[in-house]
């Protein structure tokens, strides 16, 4: 059996099939529905079921909870319908532009650039083009029918190049063995390219860069991307982590900041030991951004980290430093200990 869903206030529709999530069926049908994570745990797909019949599959609390979805909210992602539905969105302009494909990929290079994290340069097949935005993401199709998703850290003009930035997740069955077993030339496959978090070209409003760990990885083809194609924006790159070998491409980021007409860039760290000899700004990284840029309200944000500090930032930045909720771009990182929290 299929559904019909219709996107409002677009008009957009598309058919889902029995059992298939709206947001599936969307992506499938090239309508730009915008989303993160895909598994409930991020909130990026929510929108507002206006008429049909629709259930939830497995989701966090904290991403749709109860009294939300009794006033009619959805996450998309995880939402099944039993009826022709019309659901209320704002769509992604340009978001199916790409179309998503899965293909195979090289490893051409593993650069172990901290302790945990390894830079990874895949190499994509020169016959076949794969085109994406800057911020974006892919999942690898593992053995066992499992994925794994990794933003994408290099801009697009580097295609058919791409590089991923690897936290070691200790017992993790993709990191280990990227950090123990992963040798150069071993072929994967891949999907993508995946998510609506990506540089808004249409804005020449400033933008406040906010990167907490490996999110710095999207945030780093953002400006890769905006450099190359000259945009000429004000940039300010916030990186936060808890000890300073955390900011893994810290001597990058000052390039820019001394090269980059309009870049700024402030490192933080939260957690320094006396033996670090730390000098620099310290706390939590967005609450070090509201002590310098009081008043948001003519900026764009692009944050990507752990969940805790993209929320933490969407509702701060919003209700104390009027920023447009919905000048707010984030892709919240989720690991599979977040998961199982579902």
């Amino acid at each position: 059996m299929t559904f019909q869903v219709t996107v409002q206030p677009s008009g957009h529709q598309f058919a889902c099939d029995e059992g298939e999530t709206i947001l599936a069926a969307a992506i499938r049908a090239g309508v730009g529905l915008p989303y993160g994570c895909k598994n409930g745990a991020c909130s990026s797909c929510k929108g507002r079921l206006l008429a049909g019949r629709i259930s939830h599959g497995a989701h966090q609390e904290k991403a749709l909870p109860v009294a939300e979805e009794e006033q009619g909210m959805a996450l998309f992602c995880c939402a099944t319908p039993h009826s022709d539905v019309t659901i209320e969105a704002r769509e992604v302009l340009g978001l199916g532009d790409y179309p998503v494909k899965k293909l195979p990929t090289r490893v051409a290079r593993i650069e172990r650039v901290a302790d945990d994290v390894i830079v990874l340069h895949l190499q994509l097949p020169a016959t076949e083009p794969f085109r994406y935005r800057a911020g974006q993401y892919i999942e690898f199709l593992l053995k066992d029918g499992k994925r794994r998703s990794y933003s994408m850290a290099s801009a697009p003009q580097k295609e058919p190049q791409v590089s991923l930035h690897i936290r070691h997740m200790f017992g993790g069955l993709f990191t280990d063995h990227v950090f123990n077993k992963m040798k150069e030339r071993e072929i994967l496959r891949f999907e993508g390219p995946l998510g609506s978090f990506f540089l808004r070209e249409d804005s020449d409003k400033p933008m406040v860069l906010l990167a907490s760990g490996t999110g710095f990885a999207p945030i780093k083809a953002i400006v890769e991307d905006a450099i190359a194609k000259g945009l000429g924006r004000p940039m300010s790159l916030y990186w936060g982590g808890r000890r300073p070998q955390d900011l893994y491409m810290d001597e990058l980021c000052r390039q820019w900041a001394a090269t980059v007409p309009g870049f700024s860039y402030v490192p933080v760290v939260s957690d320094a030991t006396p033996a670090d000899g730390w000098n620099g700004r310290t706390g939590f990284v967005h609450q070090v951004v509201m002590q310098d840029l009081h008043d948001l309200s003519g900026f764009q944000v692009y944050a990507c980290g752990a969940p805790v500090m993209v929320e933490a930032a969407r509702r701060d930045f919003t209700a104390l430093c009027k920023l447009p909720a919905d000048e707010f771009y984030a892709d919240a990182f989720t690991s599979e200990a977040d998961l199982a929290a579902a």
